[in-house]
């Protein structure tokens, strides 16, 4: 379990207007298997349309290296990381694969999604946010 909160900066959308796609892919995301101690590899990737903010990519980066020695199953890491950026980001939606590797003989894949106009807007407490009041452009 983290100790500590981990922080994620959040900028404003700058063409909040516009519908469009942003997709953030970690390659090299780790875990442990809570029940082998083992690590986990895997491959992380956020595909989102935002509302009014978007994400940093440090903080991002930063966020994933919190999972690095923690114990967790591959079902709740994905739907803990959804339900942690739509806490920071209120995006109108976003879809969490994570493409874990070959162990033990099997491949595993996990999705979950969020649409704001039908999905309850998660509030979690494992993330705080920093908002920065401009986008540099």
């Amino acid at each position: 379990m983290r100790t500590s909160k981990s922080e994620l900066v959040v900028f404003p959308n700058p063409y909040p207007e516009r519908d469009y796609v942003i997709t953030h892919a970690n390659p090299e995301f780790t875990a442990v298997c809570p029940v082998t101690g083992l690590p986990d590899f895997g491959e992380i990737t956020v595909v989102f349309v935002p509302d009014k903010l978007c994400v940093e990519l440090k903080s991002l980066k930063f966020y994933f290296l919190g999972y690095r020695d923690r114990g967790i199953f591959y079902e709740a890491v994905v739907n803990e990381i959804l339900e942690d950026l739509v806490t920071a980001l209120e995006p109108r939606w976003m879809e969490i694969t994570g493409e874990f590797s070959t162990r033990g003989g099997l491949h595993s894949n996990v999705v979950a999604k969020f649409t704001k106009s039908e999905d309850t807007m998660p509030n979690s407490e494992r993330v705080t946010v920093k908002k920065l009041k401009k986008a540099i452009q």
